[in-house]
């Protein structure tokens, strides 16, 4: 027997909470936030602090300073891309 639509629904809007709580929570005030995927407040500011890092140390001769920008830099980088942020999970039936 097939499930009706509000069984469905109601699935979903499990999934959705236990996605993103606060999104969900939005929504159901009428007002939704930003999904998490699009949220990257952090991720700038590791890239701003890179971005210091990499003009410090190139203006001063400091190499572990440019160095180190550049590492973080590269982990800023990699915080901007979302396909790795969620792991797959297996689908419930």
């Amino acid at each position: 027997m097939p499930e009706s639509d509000d069984d469905k629904i109601a699935g979903l809007e499990a999934m959705l909470w236990h996605d993103d709580p606060r999104f969900a929570c939005g929504l159901g005030k009428g007002r939704p936030r930003r999904p998490r995927e699009y949220r990257r407040g952090r991720a700038w500011l590791a890239m701003a602090l890179a971005i210091a890092a990499v003009i410090s140390g190139a203006v001063l001769p400091q190499g572990l300073l440019l160095a180190a920008g550049l590492v973080l830099a590269y982990v800023s980088v990699s915080l901007f891309e979302t396909a790795h942020r969620r792991p797959n999970r297996p689908r419930q039936p």
